[in-house]
């Protein structure tokens, strides 16, 4: 089927980001008194905007994390991403494809604004993303699982969402991708299939979403 709009999650599925903030939150959650693994970060804040790491951790704990978290995690992250961060192999090749075959296509990342652009300026994906192809939860306010961020998305391209497929890499986001009506490719490259098993399709390397796209 070839869809109206291709709308692609951000971390791990552009830049290869996942290994890096998620090292770094859980350093920095386990630094503030909540221990934290790396793949417990994973199991529970992969894909999922900031507010989510707050509300958790006060579920759990019955304690807030510090005014500065957020900002405090950012610079760490940034600071990182410059010295550090790639693009996700075979990424460049499928925008430049759907550059190409003239396809719309967008981010929407439960990431801030700053952290999506400071991504692509430092892997140079930045060519392929102008200020209309960027949406972060920032916003709609709610992040993954709920679908605002895809249907604002979608709305600001003008496509409805049945028109639309969604690429993503965490089960918050296919959850999110579903609830808004979209058709969702899976990729397995750091998640299991097991955890994206709802998806409409799963694939292990990008360089199989061109064909996946038709």
């Amino acid at each position: 089927m070839r869809y109206d709009l291709v709308i692609f999650d951000n971390d791990g599925v552009l830049v290869d980001s996942e290994p890096l903030s998620n090292t770094l939150l859980a350093a920095y959650l386990t630094e503030l008194g909540h221990p934290t693994t790396y793949e417990e970060s994973l199991r529970d804040y992969m894909g999922s905007a900031m507010h989510r790491i707050h509300e958790l951790v006060q579920e759990r704990t019955g304690q807030r994390l510090p005014d500065d978290f957020d900002d405090v995690f950012h610079a760490r992250v940034f600071a990182a991403f410059e010295r550090e961060l790639k693009p996700v192999t075979g990424a460049e090749d499928v925008l430049e494809k759907l550059s190409a075959d003239d396809v719309p296509y967008c981010v929407a990342s439960s990431g801030s604004h700053e952290r999506i652009r400071v991504g692509h300026r430092t892997t140079g994906l930045d060519r392929w993303f102008d200020d209309g192809r960027i949406f972060s939860s920032e916003d709609v306010g709610r992040g993954k699982p709920a679908p605002d961020l895809f249907l604002y998305a979608a709305e600001r391209m003008g496509v409805a969402p049945e028109k639309c497929v969604v690429v993503e890499d965490s089960p918050l986001g296919v959850q999110a991708a579903l609830a808004a009506g979209m058709d969702v490719y899976g990729f397995t490259a750091m998640t299991p299939g097991a955890k994206l098993a709802t998806a409409s399709q799963l694939f292990s390397r990008m360089q199989e979403l061109t064909d996946l796209l038709g």
